[in-house]
């Protein structure tokens, strides 16, 4: 069984349940009875059979991000990598810059930091919502309803301005949708930070930092609430830069594009 079909098997038991409760005649409340009774008799298997591998993240108190990653929240997460792949059109994937990430949530929303190494920084665009991905840029991918093919995207160049969208992937075909309000209540909060250079298109650099602060409000209505403990999401995690030639990053490598959501990978609230 698929993790899709696992979702699915307990989403079914969950609205059998409220059928239940609504139904007014006995043969009916019957009926569905012996349909939950047989589910739940399926329901250890299934939990025996789902060994799910992931991004486990801890829970944190709120803080502010400063694009530098000083908070002392980041300080016992560790680290996970992100690699390069082929990208559109290459045979092989570019060169390697060390890059890395780390994510946490809290009840607000949900944080990532990413520690990119480089040597040049090419960035200049300087308005948010361009074509950030043209450019270096870090992304972030949230799935948190994989029976609803809409997921978050979230870009960030090293010169701080973002992209903040929501995708509907249907069968391959995509469309980004801005957020119609956009206000202090569900801005993501975002901030960078450059190493060994200064923070301007065309330096030489050693690294640039880039924190990120994604509140759950912004999400809505894919999201109703903060995850809770065991709760899964699907996602993925990407670099681009463009030193000489464009170099694809990915946490889970992907086919064709960063949008190929069947390689997304599961994320493991703790």
């Amino acid at each position: 069984m698929t993790e899709l079909g696992y979702h699915l098997f307990f989403k079914s038991i969950i609205q059998i349940s409220s059928l239940m409760i609504m139904a007014k005649s006995p043969s009916s409340k019957f009926i569905l009875v012996i349909c939950v009774f047989s589910l739940l008799s399926l329901s250890h298997v299934v939990l025996a059979q789902l060994n799910v591998e992931g991004l486990r993240i801890k829970k944190t108190i709120d803080f502010t991000v400063d694009g530098k990653g000083t908070a002392n929240a980041w300080k016992s997460i560790p680290w996970n990598s992100v690699l390069p792949q082929k990208g559109p059109g290459q045979l092989r994937p570019g060169k390697n810059f060390t890059t890395k990430f780390k994510v946490l949530y809290s009840e607000k929303g949900i944080y990532c930091l990413f520690q990119a190494s480089d040597s040049l920084l090419s960035a200049s665009i300087t308005e948010d919502f361009g074509l950030l991905y043209k450019e270096d840029v870090v992304e972030v991918f949230l799935w948190p309803d994989v029976t609803q093919p809409l997921y978050f995207e979230y870009e960030l160049s090293p010169l701080n301005y973002e992209l903040a969208i929501i995708v509907p992937n249907i069968n391959g075909k995509i469309q980004g949708w801005r957020p119609w309000i956009y206000t202090d209540k569900n801005r993501v909060q975002h901030a960078t930070s450059v190493q060994g250079g200064s923070q301007k298109s065309g330096e030489v650099i050693q690294g640039w930092v880039a924190e990120i602060f994604i509140p759950y409000s912004l999400l809505q209505p894919m999201v109703q609430s903060a995850p809770k403990k065991g709760d899964l999401w699907k996602g993925n995690f990407y670099r681009i830069d463009y030193d000489n030639e464009p170099t694809y990053y990915s946490w889970k490598a992907t086919e064709g594009s960063f949008h190929d959501m069947k390689n997304f990978g599961t994320l493991i609230f703790d």
